[in-house]
């Protein structure tokens, strides 16, 4: 059976797990789970194949099908305050890794407080052993902040040739030009590797195993037989192939509701008009209308989605290896395997690192290719905007888990909300550790929710601010703006999609959440100052 009909193969089994499945009874919970945790960059909401994409990712849905996806977990809409989030449970204004007015040495550049350390300090107290693979984007460096192995690739804008990698914190050469490397694989193999020496020096150890992908973070570059598997898949444009996603999601019972409307007059977050001259005619920075697009362009266009499969393939392919080294260890029943996306699907379009070669073929280490706008708006189905944005678009992650001793409901739905500050605290109580006690974490414990998806006790709503995007979540409702705009309020019970604002209906839940909001921003401002 080929990888397509795989990814069709298990597209079929989730919908009749979740069918027949979706009620089971909860097993008992396993003690000190070894944990594989996964974290794809600007991956969009229906990119893999058991959320509704027509990309083959055959061991993504396989896990899916043995365990859960989430459809209301949230992300940061950035990078490093999500990788800040995710290894810490505090959000990423907390703890200086996200600006803060008045902050100094906050935001991208920004040092944790003392208060605040890494989840793998944390569980060297339940014996755990940790590894990081792949990109950081944190402060500090991975065995400094608790890590017993690591293998840090910095370049993230050179596939196929890094300048900037780091064993155990020890800079490495650079890789030559023309050498078989990709660093999707090679971060699949310092995992094996690290999982291997696991297994043979500290097998009585539970492991946590942090792999951290930069695909498919532009550049968009792969292999180019990866790139050829895709051929013609995207000819018929972006809208058709939303409208696809769009019946697939609606198929399998994974969301309800409105496709939301493209935003044709939406580009990039950042302009950067050089970079379209660098790229050539073929460029659009706009989400128009596929019939609009020139031959020349609607040929660019769907090169460039042809490469982000081939990359969201890859990864797919390689977590496949990782998980078969574990299960060479005999621990993949008790590993707890989970999966998601530091932000949705980026409009970026920009030219960096080694430049870009027009007449180079796309994907090749010469070429730089973003995603931009039209095929972001694709990978976020069904929501709108991109990365950087606070919308549901930039916002909401696939999540996929999957534990056999310790899940049930295989094929299972989980509908309750949740946010990445909460992975941290289901690691601690599911390690047997308690909450932080210097500074309350606002992330919450998961373990009912992978029980019986019961949403957990909360003490304030969701929150969110990126680059004065702004967002809270308080039940069903969510009042979001965009820099320099306007409050608006919808209720996600029945418009995920964000298309209808009933702010000017309801002014008085508008002020008071908005209240909510700037009180939570005090608050964080104050322990950042700490």
């Amino acid at each position: 059976m080929n990888s397509r009909s795989l990814h069709r193969f298990f597209t079929a089994a989730i919908a009749a797990a979740v069918s027949a499945l979706s009620s089971a009874p909860a097993a008992a919970v396993a003690p000190k789970p070894d944990v594989l945790l996964i974290l794809a960059d600007d991956l969009g909401f229906s990119d893999l194949g058991c959320y509704g994409g027509e990309i083959s990712t055959p061991n993504l849905d396989a896990l899916a099908a043995r365990g859960l996806r989430f459809t209301q977990f949230y992300n940061t809409a950035r990078c490093w305050p999500s990788r800040a989030a995710l290894m810490t449970g505090y959000y990423p204004q907390q703890v200086r890794r996200d600006a803060v007015p008045g902050v100094p040495r906050s935001g991208g550049r920004g040092f944790r407080p003392g208060w605040a350390p890494l989840l793998p300090e944390r569980l060297k107290a339940a014996g755990y052993r940790s590894y990081h693979i792949g990109k950081w984007h944190i402060d500090g460096t991975p065995l400094a902040g608790g890590f017993d192995r690591s293998y840090y690739l910095k370049d993230q804008g050179r596939f196929f040739n890094p300048t900037q990698h780091w064993l155990d914190d020890k800079p490495l050469p650079l890789v030559p030009e023309g050498t078989d490397f990709y660093a999707t694989r090679e971060l699949a193999d310092r995992a094996i590797a690290f999982l291997a020496e696991h297994a043979a020096e500290h097998r009585d150890a539970p492991f946590f195993t942090y792999l951290a992908f930069a695909a498919p973070h532009f550049p968009l570059q792969a292999p180019a037989g990866d790139i050829a598997e895709y051929a013609g898949e995207y000819d018929a444009g972006w809208g058709a192939v939303r409208d696809a996603r769009w019946a697939r999601i609606r198929s399998t019972g994974l969301l309800e509701g409105e496709l939301s409307a493209p935003e044709r007059d939406l580009g990039p977050p950042y302009d950067f008009p050089a970079a379209l001259e660098v790229l050539g005619p073929g460029e659009v920075n706009r989400p128009l209308p596929w019939g609009d697009l020139t031959p020349v362009q609607r040929r660019f266009q769907a090169d460039k989605m042809e490469v982000h499969a081939a990359m969201v393939h890859r990864m797919d392919r390689e977590i496949g290896r990782v998980l078969r080294q574990i299960e060479r260890m005999g621990r993949l029943d008790n590993t707890l395997v989970i999966f998601l996306s530091d932000n949705g699907a980026s409009a970026e379009i920009m030219v960096r690192d080694d430049g870009h070669d027009p007449a180079a073929a796309p994907g090749s280490a010469a070429s730089y290719l973003c995603l931009g706008p039209g095929w972001s708006t694709v990978c976020n189905t069904p929501f709108r905007r991109h990365k950087t944005w606070v919308h549901e678009g930039g916002i909401a992650t696939p999540l996929v888990v999957a534990w056999p001793e310790g899940i049930a409901a295989a094929g299972g739905l989980r509908r309750a909300p949740g946010h990445i500050i909460d992975l941290p605290a289901t690691l601690l109580d599911l390690a047997g550790l308690p909450a932080p006690e210097a500074k309350p974490a606002p992330g919450r414990s998961l373990r009912g929710v992978l029980a019986d998806d019961t949403s957990p006790a909360r003490d304030a709503p969701l929150w969110w601010c990126h680059e004065g995007n702004r967002a809270l979540r308080d039940g069903d409702w969510k009042l979001v703006a965009a820099k320099d705009e306007p409050w608006a309020l919808y209720d996600l019970a029945t418009d995920r999609a964000e298309e209808r604002d009933l702010a000017g209906a309801q002014p008085q839940r508008v002020a008071e959440m908005a209240a909510e909001w700037e009180a939570m921003m005090a608050g964080f401002a104050a322990d950042a100052r700490e």
